[in-house]
Order: C-alpha cells, then structure tokens, then sequence
C-alpha cells in the first residue's frame, strides 16, 4: 500500500491557502505552474477593478513549521540556495516568497530583490519575512506595485522616459514646473505641468501635466524627486514680480522653495526651474553608450 509523505500534504496544503489569499483577498488571478519549472510554483495576476493588467508576479511557496524555525524579532528568515536566488534574479518576472505556516493556517510573504536579499558570511543568502506581512488584502498595494517591475529598472526608465526634457535642458532650454497644490485638502491633491519659459513674458508653452495626490507630504520635498535628473530653484522673473503682500510666506517653514501666490487661500502656486544636474548630464552619456556604442565628449 502506498503512502502519501506529510511533507507533500503540506506543501499541497500550501499551495492551495496561497491560492485562496491570492483569489478571495487580492481579488486577482492565480495559476499554478508544473512541477518541472524549477524554483516557481504559481503566477499572481494583478486585477485593477475588474482589468486584468498584464503584470505578474512569479512566487515560490514554502509550507510548512520547517520554515518558520529561524526567528527574527520582526518576523523568519528564509535561506534560499545560490543556484535560486540566480535564477530569481534574473526571472523576467518581479519573484516573491510565501511561506505557509500550518498551524496558524496564514500565509506570509516577501519580495526577492536587491533590497530584502542579505548576504551571509558564508556566502550565502538569507531573506527576512516579516511577520506583518500577511497575505491578505493588506497585500495589495505593495505587491501591485512590485508587480509593475523592479524598482532598479523602473527608475531607469523613468530617466529614460524624461531623456527628451534632458536634451532640452542641455540645449539651454528654460524648462519650469508650474504646481497648483490644494491646501485643505487631506489628499493632498495638485497639478504639476511642464512647460518651456520662452521669455517673451508669456506663459510657459506646456509639455506635459499631470495631476497628482500626495497626501500628507509636501510638495516641495517630492517635487525635486519627481525631477531627479534636475536641480529645482525658484522661476525668478515670476518671483520678483509677485505681490508678496498678499501672501504671508513668513507663516510656513519652507526653505527657499515657496508659493508666489495663493488663490482664496485655497490655492498655492509655484513656478520652478529646472537645471540639468549631474545625474541628468551622465545618464545622457551612458544613454547614448548603450543606444549607439560611443560616448559623446560634452553634455
């Protein structure tokens, strides 16, 4: 008579709790792979309102009280073999773990990349799984958001996507940003266009906009991040011909960035500038090595 082993009742077990969580509280698409595929046991399908995406997420499922032996404060810690972790990181697919822990019948999971992977003294790897990372509906936003890619190539791209704008500027193009934040509201609503400062005195010629909600953050520390390939400073002409009077700046701590105007002090606007920095200057360079295989000598 044969007899079926704990550990593949388990892992069964496993595979099936992750594929509940992934289709009852993610709400997205779950398709378990064959066997033979080495170090991926199913894809996640990202779901966005009833649209399927087209972005996925490749996990690797462990089941069992095996893998919850080596406690952290925070959470496991998971100790993948080289030749996976290889194999991982370069997967087409951003890669997350689920380990399965059977008696508390809860799965827990965490993302394979440069940031949770930790070498050990040996060589190896190890990866925290922490506790609170559940996966339920909590789950939802940050692994829609790995699912979009790795966050290495994601900022690449966007400096890709911005190359036109870097050109621009290293032509000795006026680039402004022109930001209309929403005061009283909690969700931190605005809109941020790019425009060209022909200096003629007439409105920047627009080239882009988009409107944003940042909460609780501030416009003049996320602004400059939203435009890493620059430096930002105030749009002078703007400035000096703004009517300080009817705008307190002395009440807010804002450094050197500030509104020039406020509209029934519902409204903030701020004009910027943008010039070419160091990270602009050499992504051009590298951009234009790995597009044509030669170096520019000035940028």
């Amino acid at each position: 008579m044969m007899h079926r082993q704990h550990s593949a009742r388990i892992g069964s077990i496993g595979v099936t709790r992750t594929q509940l969580a992934v289709e009852a509280e993610l709400g997205w698409l779950f398709r378990e792979q064959p066997t033979e595929d080495y170090g991926i046991d199913a894809h996640a399908e990202v779901v966005d309102a009833e649209q399927v995406r087209g972005r996925l997420l490749a996990l690797q499922i462990k089941s069992g009280s095996s893998w919850f032996r080596e406690q952290s404060p925070d959470g496991w810690w998971f100790r993948p073999d080289k030749e996976h972790v290889q194999y991982w990181m370069n997967h087409s697919l951003p890669v997350a773990v689920v380990l399965y822990h059977p008696e508390r019948q809860c799965c827990y999971w965490q993302l394979i990349n440069r940031g949770t992977l930790v070498e050990t003294s040996r060589g190896g790897w190890k990866v925290l799984v922490p506790e609170t990372q559940v996966l339920d509906a909590g789950a939802r936003t940050p692994l829609s958001q790995a699912a979009e890619g790795d966050p290495y190539t994601l900022r690449i791209r966007e400096l890709r996507l911005a190359r036109p704008w870097m050109e621009r500027l290293a032509e000795g193009t006026r680039l402004v940003i022109d930001i209309e934040e929403w005061v009283n509201k909690s969700s931190g609503r605005g809109a941020i266009s790019l425009g060209v400062d022909h200096e003629d005195g007439e409105d920047p010629e627009q080239l882009a906009s988009w409107t944003v909600f940042l909460g609780l953050l501030s416009y003049v520390d996320v602004v400059p991040k939203l435009f890493a390939l620059a430096d930002v400073s105030l749009h002078a002409e703007t400035y000096d011909d703004a009517d300080y009077d009817d705008y307190p700046f002395e009440r807010h701590d804002w450094g050197d960035l500030h509104p020039y105007m406020n509209s029934a002090n519902e409204v903030d606007f701020y004009r910027l500038e943008l010039t070419l920095n160091g990270l602009g200057r050499a992504f051009l360079l590298v951009d234009q090595f790995a597009a044509e295989g030669r170096r520019q000598l000035t940028v």
